[in-house]
């Protein structure tokens, strides 16, 4: 019995690892065509709102599917699900390749390519997320979290180096086809692999609609899950606005090539952290270390946007990126142990709905704030230049920086109201372990 038990767990890891190495290089195309993008239509426009766009494009989608993707990951086989969501992603990709060596896309066009992506997100997080669980053994859940984590990381460093590289030699061209390759090896691993059996709930009475009452009532009866889901959906705010008015903030007063620099070195951050997450597994204490990561996170982002400076921007860039995988994979843990197997498609999807569903009013603000507010505030003799602009400087990007240090510093209120929140704080001691190979 033991033996079946232990090979069906070393199979199980194999297909795990085959599977995060196809993951591996499909996310790292992913990341290389949105830098590509933004910073073809940051160059070719300099519009800061057209920029927020694209990434409005992105986060759509992702709320408005994440009911059904809940509903059909729950159901179906995951890694069917995942193989689907991967050819929807190429088909996009293709769509604009072809576009692209036609001529010039519109923008409408490029946006419409882009939430052909996220929609097959929507499905492909939450089925890669719920399946880790089924994969990896409790023990290595943690350090499984920050292989994944890895991923992320690698991509943030190579896909900005390899973008530049790529433009500079083919256009945008070149960064799609190598996305489209890019899909293509996800396929073929996830192809080559099973998935062991999992709890799932066929009852055939379930709807769509019955899905999603059912996740709100099972976040609902669980406090803790409930509210940390909230304090993550306000961070997800800010730094869907920092995201947005990083690349501007720095092509505010530096070459496009400094840029690449800093979000490559950025990335080396995320890949020591989740380095150190997949060396040493999840800590001991999972919602301290959540809270304290994000606390210093937000104290970070604040002290990028103080000055228009290299330095100043790119060393807590580089940290918070370092925190990001520590402070997700230990969130990923309390996930994926204390919600039940069969209903994680349904509970990541709201999840994931829940935490971006005020990321896209962000996006839309930051464009407005910046161009239409804040810049001209700090401008040389603007409103704020009397104030604020004695503390962080006046002229270009400024205005950035300011919303920069307003969104750090809630962030970090975010991360005290959470540790003050006694069921938040205290989830590893009120909610039982559900899920998890042994």
């Amino acid at each position: 019995m033991s033996t079946d038990a232990g090979t069906q767990t070393t199979t199980s890891m194999r297909a795990f690892v085959v599977v995060w190495l196809g993951q591996l290089v499909s996310i790292t195309g992913t990341t290389l065509t949105a830098f590509g993008l933004q910073f073809f239509i940051y160059t070719e426009t300099g519009s800061v709102t057209r920029v927020a766009a694209i990434a409005l494009s992105y986060a759509l989608p992702a709320v408005a599917l994440a009911p059904i993707a809940g509903s059909v990951v729950d159901r179906a086989d995951r890694r069917v699900v995942m193989l689907a969501s991967d050819l929807l992603a190429g088909s996009g990709t293709a769509a604009l390749l072809w576009w692209v060596s036609a001529g010039t896309p519109p923008f409408w066009f490029i946006c419409l390519a882009v939430a052909v992506g996220s929609s097959a997100n929507a499905f492909q997080d939450p089925a890669w997320l719920a399946s880790i669980p089924v994969l990896v053994p409790r023990a290595q859940l943690g350090r499984a979290n920050g292989m994944v984590q890895l991923n992320l990381g690698v991509s943030v460093v190579v896909a900005p180096l390899l973008a530049g590289a790529l433009l500079a030699a083919g256009g945008l061209r070149a960064v799609l086809i190598v996305d489209l390759v890019s899909f293509g090896v996800g396929v073929l691993t996830l192809a080559a692999v099973r998935f062991p059996p999992y709890d799932r709930d066929r009852s055939p009475d379930r709807t769509v609609r019955s899905d999603s009452g059912f996740a709100w009532r099972y976040l609902r009866e669980r406090p803790g899950l409930f509210w940390l889901l909230w304090i993550y959906a306000g961070v997800n705010f800010m730094m869907s606005m920092t995201n947005v008015l990083l690349i501007p903030l720095v092509l505010s007063f530096a070459t496009a090539t400094a840029l690449g620099v800093i979000l490559s070195i950025s990335g080396v951050g995320a890949v020591v952290g989740s380095l150190i997450v997949s060396t040493y597994g999840e800590p001991k204490r999972l919602v301290r270390t959540i809270m304290l990561g994000i606390g210093v996170s937000g104290l970070l982002t604040a002290l990028a946007g103080t000055r228009a400076s290299l330095l100043i921007i790119g060393i807590p860039t580089v940290l918070v990126l370092l925190l990001n995988p520590i402070v997700n994979g230990a969130s990923q843990v309390v996930w994926q142990t204390k919600v039940a197997e069969g209903a994680q498609g349904r509970v990541f999807s709201l999840r994931r709905m829940i935490g971006q569903a005020i990321s896209p009013i962000a996006i839309l603000l930051a464009g407005p704030l910046a161009d239409g507010i804040f810049e001209p505030a700090l401008a040389s003799g603007g409103a704020l230049a009397g104030s604020v602009g004695e503390l962080i400087g006046t002229g270009t990007g400024r205005g950035i920086g300011f919303l920069y240090v307003l969104a750090g510093l809630a962030i970090t209120a975010l991360a005290v109201i959470g540790w003050l929140l006694p069921h938040v704080r205290n989830i590893e001691r009120e909610l039982p372990d559900l899920a998890g190979r042994t």
